[in-house]
């Protein structure tokens, strides 16, 4: 079974190795997950799933394959040994749970009890004293209220069921939603590229190791500058009007950026570049920083982003005077043009579902200047895909 279960998820995108799901099995062995589905949910995860990001494909892988395996019905309470109900009870159970089965006759009535409504009864029941159902005060069920009983799938009333049988149901986790700045750091990480800077202030051992034994014995400490992400980025961020929604993403967006990119810089612009931008928004009027000395102080090696839904009237991109702002004397798809002949590591992140960009003119417009299939959305998966693009 579980061999099926590692095909399923290799068929799944997962690609879980064989000494991966060796560790598994010898997990399993030294019974880390016996006798519970969610056990071995968590177990499994664990040993399998490479990356966090990955959780969604197997949930879903998961909850395909054993779709329907903890569900309590009277073909599979048939399959189940009494003799093991009875062990499971002694073993599980505490004291006070095995006073409140002594109140209904014994486990033996309470379970004799069980067998009978299942066969008896011939549909659902909410309601009332007697039979399998919900909201009711039967010993049987959910949702109601039974000092003594076994609560059988969804949810407990007043938490006072002897043993709980449900069927377990796992969220599936969607790499399309919207980002939280813990995911979107493991997704910035695609982009590390480590190097050595700065003054030495970390040891190294294995070169210290050597220099004593080169000079007989006396300690010869050696020290190396500590290890940075060495990638150097520029992350302009549109802002006001349409892109008001978007500002908690865009928000979690720059946090986790400074966190993980030592070398950052940050600039605002309003619905497409023009001549200038600006680092402050309440003086943007006042305080502009001209695109040409950008083109000018960062290499070509900087990693450039721009994050914005590229939403507003064509005229804005492709006209002199288009900005809503100011009168612009080029177009501003001409200083894009330059950015992009500049910065050929470039990508644009887009807010807006990926499903609207055919039939927004400006963002059909946006993706040509970009060319290459450089606009992505702004979700886990567009995320990592963009930041593949930039390491190449």
């Amino acid at each position: 079974m579980l061999l099926s279960f590692f095909f399923t998820l290799r068929a799944a995108g997962l690609k879980p190795s064989l000494s991966e799901f060796l560790t598994l099995l010898e997990a399993l062995s030294r019974h880390v997950a016996i006798f519970s589905l969610e056990d071995f949910y968590h177990l499994a995860r664990a040993a399998l799933v490479k990356d966090e990001t990955q959780f969604d494909r197997f949930d879903r892988a998961f909850t395909a394959y054993f779709k329907g395996v903890e569900t309590l019905t009277g073909e599979l309470f048939g399959d189940i040994p009494e003799e093991w109900l009875r062990k499971m009870a002694d073993r599980h159970f505490s004291d006070e749970e095995k006073a409140k089965i002594r109140a209904l006759g014994g486990l033996d009535q309470l379970i004799e009890t069980l067998r009978r409504r299942l066969e008896e009864q011939k549909g659902r029941h909410q309601g009332g004293s007697k039979w399998i159902g919900t909201g009711g005060t039967s010993p049987f069920g959910h949702g109601g209220y039974n000092p003594e009983g076994i609560r059988i799938g969804g949810p407990g009333g007043q938490r006072s069921a002897v043993k709980v049988w449900e069927r377990r149901e796992y969220r599936n986790l969607d790499d399309s939603v919207e980002l939280g700045t813990r995911n979107i750091k493991l997704a910035l990480r695609r982009l590390r590229r480590f190097a050595r800077e700065g003054a030495p202030a970390v040891l190294d051992l294995d070169d210290t190791i050597q220099a004593t034994a080169r000079n007989a014995g006396y300690l010869d400490i050696k020290m190396v500058p500590e290890r940075r992400n060495a990638v150097k980025v520029l992350l302009f961020f549109d802002v006001g009007g349409s892109m008001d929604p978007h500002v908690r993403v865009c928000e979690e967006l720059f946090s986790a950026c400074k966190t993980e990119f030592k070398h950052l810089e940050y600039f605002y612009f309003h619905n497409f570049l023009y001549e200038a931008v600006w680092k402050d928004n309440a003086r943007r009027h006042s305080e502009k920083i001209p695109v040409f000395d950008i083109l000018h102080k960062y290499t070509p090696d900087y990693k450039v982003i721009f994050v914005g839904d590229a939403t507003m009237s064509p005229y804005e991109i492709v006209h002199p005077g288009g900005s809503v702002e100011h009168w612009n004397e080029e177009p501003g798809a001409v200083w894009f043009k330059r950015v992009l002949d500049v910065f050929p590591h470039l990508v644009w992140l887009n807010p807006e579902p990926e499903s609207h960009w055919d039939y927004t003119p400006s963002i059909q417009l946006t993706q040509e200047l970009l060319g290459k299939a450089r606009m992505f959305p702004l979700t886990l998966s567009g995320l990592e895909q963009a930041m593949r693009r930039l390491a190449h």
